[in-house]
């Protein structure tokens, strides 16, 4: 099952479950649309490509609720100037 995640691991904004501009890579690292065309749609963590993070339907979300664990990786803030990460 695919971990929904509630926020961009690069910024911390927090990222809506049904926001069709969060992207994710194989690992499921999430990240918003800001900073993945600041990373050039490239995870940092693991050099996967990013892709757009699919909607789960509400019925499933139900069912099946997104995570409420945040990840934030600091790391990442280097290759992405402060003031260029407001989206």
């Amino acid at each position: 099952m695919l971990e929904i995640r509630p926020n961009c691991e690069c910024c911390d904004r927090d990222l809506a479950t049904d926001d069709p501009n969060v992207f994710i890579c194989t690992m499921e690292c999430t990240w918003c649309d800001g900073c993945a065309r600041l990373l050039d749609h490239t995870c940092p963590n693991c050099g996967g490509n990013l892709t757009q993070r699919p909607i789960r339907p509400a019925v499933w979300l139900a069912k099946y609720p997104a995570s409420t664990q945040r990840i934030f990786n600091p790391d990442c803030l280097p290759r992405v100037a402060p003031a260029q990460m407001t989206a």
